[in-house]
This record gives structure tokens, sequence and C-alpha cells, in this order.
């Protein structure tokens, strides 16, 4: 598929702008136009972007509710109530219980404390019948759902009914009717006026756990210490790396290089990360899909137990079974994805509508949503795949840049048992006699809401530079703004006209990439470079003729040596102009 590169050049104010922060602060000039592209303009903004500091998180009072779960959760603890943390079964379920779990055990409660994940396939996601019935059996009075419940209505009345109440610490959407719970603490409520809404259900349980350690005189450093796991959960649930998030996320990455859990410690070792480095692209890619796997193949409580590990030894020994997990469920991913893309192409009418919808009753429901991934990737555009599970269609939806996946469900939920998720990604369950009305639903508010270009994959370029801007000065600097995610993502740069030095190769198993050599008319000593995937390329490149590529700036260490990168993310042509 062709990308469409969506460059602009800087206008004068930008370029005024960035000379006085790259003066100010020491930046090169690229990075101070970085900040400028990015909104950053004034001292403060960019001292506390360059700088994240726990002080500038917000007072966690602000919540609405957050006084009376508080409140609810001191008069549990002092009259020495059963209480049970409850959450989805996903990595940032799985690490906001493991957070308050830890949180309130190291505090002296632990006698007190159970935690429940519902199973995906038993129970589904969020607040479930059989997980209060077991609260009931066990003699809990109070339970904190985290990274779930804001659309637990019912569930919460029945628990209510059985005497047992519910702080929900959530960052989904709420319905115009909010659950009967004793607090509702959740930034996306109408009447929230948290200066912040993006937080992970993790940041949600921290920020719990923040206000109940100010109540109790509880020394902040005791708390810091769990940023760790609310790293993990930010970089996997993909929510803004602005604001608190970076601020969290800067603190929990130090935390995961330096001084990790045992759990995370034993998961760090599994992926093969010791000694490095560890970003948020390792958390995407490496560690957050092995603590997903638990969930998906077997059941979600498996990873707290590890993230609650107190000894190395038997966390290597979980660490192992969740990587085997892993290993499961890459295999089962890649059955599933080739047997929906047989579907597509022996169906030819599914390709050429606004939203791929396929269902096959025997798929397994833990892969389902990832199969949606690389759908919408393969595709460009909205995918939805459906599978059959206790009697219902269960499926999970992906969708594309500008296309609002959750809007679009919403507006079928007549036709749903339940539904819930966000712009980009969101889960429904339905009867089946409901199925082939859902598909053309969606297909018709795709036809209304979508248009052509959302269907083409638009590479966003931050800045066209010459190979003789990028030195180690830049890779200092641009360090500086990790970390990197949603809404800072990591720098794309352009550069034009750029030659094989003449030492280009195929590379891989297949001789699928290219590694490079390449110079512009600004250097005579050739950058090195690679691009995965891209062999179509390289009969071009060996022609010695000019192109044009994009990609990011990156230290490849090999040997002990240190050196300067470009990861290629695309690249074009003259006669692709």
């Amino acid at each position: 598929m062709t990308n469409k590169w969506n460059y602009q050049s800087p206008t004068q104010e930008q370029l005024i702008r960035r000379d006085r922060i790259a003066e100010r602060f020491g930046l090169s000039p690229a990075v101070g136009l970085l900040m400028v592209q990015r909104g950053i303009t004034t001292d403060k903004d960019v001292q506390q972007f360059l700088n994240p500091n726990l002080r500038d998180l917000y007072d966690p009072f602000l919540f609405p509710d957050m006084q009376l779960a508080v409140d609810r959760l001191n008069r549990a603890l002092g009259n020495k109530e059963r209480i049970m943390i409850y959450g989805d079964y996903d990595v940032d379920g799985t690490t906001a219980v493991s957070l308050v779990y830890k949180f309130l055990e190291q505090n002296s409660w632990k006698s007190n404390l159970d935690y429940y994940i519902p199973d995906r396939y038993d129970e589904g996601y969020g607040i479930s019948n059989k997980g209060i019935e077991y609260a009931k059996e066990t003699g809990v009075s109070l339970i904190i759902a985290l990274d779930c419940g804001i659309k637990a209505i019912e569930k919460i009345a029945y628990a209510k009914s059985l005497g047992i109440d519910f702080i929900v610490c959530d960052h989904h959407m709420p319905d115009e009717v909010l659950p009967d719970a004793v607090a509702i603490l959740d930034a996306k409520r109408i009447d929230s006026h948290y200066p912040y809404e993006h937080l992970s259900g993790c940041g949600v349980g921290f920020k719990f756990m923040q206000a109940f350690a100010l109540s109790n005189g509880i020394e902040f450093s005791r708390l810091k210490n769990l940023l760790d796991l609310v790293a993990v959960s930010i970089a996997s649930d993909i929510v803004p790396i602005t604001g608190e998030n970076r601020i969290m996320a800067a603190y929990g990455l130090k935390q995961l290089n330096h001084n990790p859990s045992k759990g995370l410690k034993g998961i760090i070792d599994v992926c093969g990360l010791t000694g490095k480095e560890i970003s948020m692209s390792d958390i995407v890619f490496k560690i957050g899909p092995r603590i997903n796997a638990s969930g998906r193949m077997m059941n979600g409580k498996e990873a707290v137990d590890l993230l609650l590990s107190k000894d190395f030894a038997t966390a290597k020994i979980k660490s192992e079974n969740i990587d085997q997990y892993n290993d499961d469920r890459r295999e089962l991913d890649k059955k599933t994805t080739d047997e929906a893309n047989a579907i597509i192409e022996i169906d030819p009418a599914i390709v050429e509508k606004k939203i791929i919808v396929v269902f096959n009753r025997d798929w397994h429901k833990g892969v389902i949503g990832i199969v949606a991934s690389r759908l919408a990737e393969r595709y460009y555009k909205p995918a939805i795949v459906l599978a059959e599970s206790n009697g219902f269609i269960t499926g999970s939806a992906r969708s594309v840049t500008g296309f609002d996946i959750y809007k679009a469900i919403e507006s079928c939920k007549d036709l749903l048992e339940n539904f819930g998720g966000h712009t980009y990604a969101a889960g429904m369950t339905l009867r089946e006699e409901n199925l082939e009305v859902l598909k053309q639903r969606l297909e018709s508010f795709a036809d209304a809401h979508m248009i052509e270009e959302q269907m083409v994959q638009t590479l966003d370029i931050d800045m066209k530079i010459r190979f003789s801007e990028i030195d180690h000065k830049l890779v200092m600097d641009l360090k500086r703004m990790n970390p990197f995610g949603p809404e800072n993502q990591k720098p794309v740069f352009y550069t034009s006209g750029v030659k094989d030095f003449g030492t280009s190769k195929l590379v891989g198993k297949e001789l699928e990439h290219i590694k490079l050599d390449l110079i512009d008319d600004s250097v005579d000593t050739a950058i090195s470079a690679i691009a995965f995937g891209m062999y179509r390329f390289s009969d071009h490149i060996k022609t010695g003729e000019s192109f044009d590529i994009c990609y990011t700036v990156e230290e490849n260490t090999y040997n002990n040596n240190t050196s300067i990168q470009l990861m290629i993310k695309d690249i074009r042509t003259n006669y692709q102009q």
C-alpha cells in the first residue's frame, strides 16, 4: 500500500519561536522546532516537558467523589471489613489491581484484602455476577473496581442488594446514568472538573491511593515506588503521553530500568531486555503482550499473581509460564489472522466496503482484538472481528485515524447486549440473530461518516532536515523528549535526494529488509539506516539514483559500540512522485 506523506513547512512565526526556545534551553534547532509544533512554547511548558516532576501532579481530591472514596476505604479498614480489589483482565486492569493491592498490603492491611480478575471466557469483560457472588461468599463488603465498572449499573445494584458497596475507578466513557456506587472516580464524568482526563485505569487507581496516602499521613515515597506498574499501563493502554501521564510514565520508566518490582523483573528477563534501556516501545511490544497473554490464553489472575511476586525465584517461574502463553497466543493469532484474510479474499465485496466485519464462531475470543488490529493495519479500514462465546456473539473492533469506532458501535446499541471502549478500540456482545442487521447498520454508519481520504494511510512528517543536522547533540536532545507515545510520537524526519553509498544490501531470513549506507548533498560520510520489509526498493536504490526517505533517528549499539542509525518508515522514488 502506498502511504500519503503529510508534511507542512514551518511558518516564519514558528521559526522565530524555534530559535528562541533553542537558545533559551540550549536545544538543537530541530528539537526547538519540534517543541513549537507540539504546542510547547512558553518557558514553563518547555521546562515541565523536558523535566517531568512528580510535584506537578494534580491534587487527587479534585476528582469528583474522591473524598467519599477515601472515607469509605478508611471506614472499611478501620472496621476490618473484607475488601476485594477487582479489575479487568488486560494489562491496564491487572496492573491497577496489583498497584492498589500492593499499596494497601505494604501498609499492613493484607489480612482483609482479596483480589479478583474475571475470566474472559466464562464471565466476559467488567463486573460479573460470578465475581459479586464470590465476594458475598467470602464476606466482602467493599469492592474497589479498577479499569471497569462505569457502565455496570445492574451489576452494582445487585451487589448493593447483597450488602456490598462499590468504589469505581475507571477511565472509560460513562453513560448519562451512573451506577449506584459509593464513589465513582472517572475524570470523563460530565460533572468532573479534574484537570486531566486521559489517565489509564491504573493511573486512576494511583490517584485514589495518592488521596488515601494524603488522608493517612503516608509518605508519597511508598507510593512512588509503584510507578513502574503505572508506566506499563500507560504504554499498553495507548493513552496520551501528555500531562500527568507523561510525568508518571517518565518516573515509572526510571523505576522499570533501575529498580523494577520482582514480577516485572521476571518479565524483563524473559523478554530479553535485561541490561538494555527499556522504552515505552519495549513495553508495548514485549512486556505488555506477555501480561496480556495470561488473560487471553488462561486467566488474568495469573498476571496479578506474577506482578505481586515477593521473590525472584517465584517471579521467574511465573514469567516463564506467561512467556509460554504468549508463544501460544502468537501461533493462534497468526492462524486466526490467516483465516480472516482468507474470508476477505474469497469475498471481494468485503474489501469494497468502508468497514470490514468478519465472523467465525470457532475463533478464540482471546485473540480477536489482535486480529482486528492486523486487519485494520493491512486494509487501512475499521475492522470488527467476531466469534461465539457462551451462546453470544462477541466482537473486538479497531479503527483508523479519523473514524470513531466507538460512536459507530454506540449507534447500534439497541442491537447489543453490552459494549464499551473508546475512539479507536471497542468491544461488543450481541445475540446471533442481530448479527446481519448489525453489519448493515455499521456499514451504513461508515458510508455516512467516513471519507475516502481516511482509508489511505498517512505518514505525518515533523520536519525536513539534511543529514548534516543529524549529530550527537540532536540525538541527546531527542532523548530529552522521552517518553514517546500517543500525542508525543517519536519525531519523523524527511530527507530528500539521498543516495546509496554503494554498500546497501538485502538482509533477513527471506532477504526482506534493506541495510543501507546513505549520503545526501550535505555530507560526504555515510549514515547507516535500516528499512524493514522494503525489499521492493532494492533495485532502484542500487541504480545510484536519488530517492526520498522518512525516518526516525535511533541509537544502535553493537559490540558495545553505539552509533546513529536511521529507522526508515517509508521510501519514495522519483517515479512515485
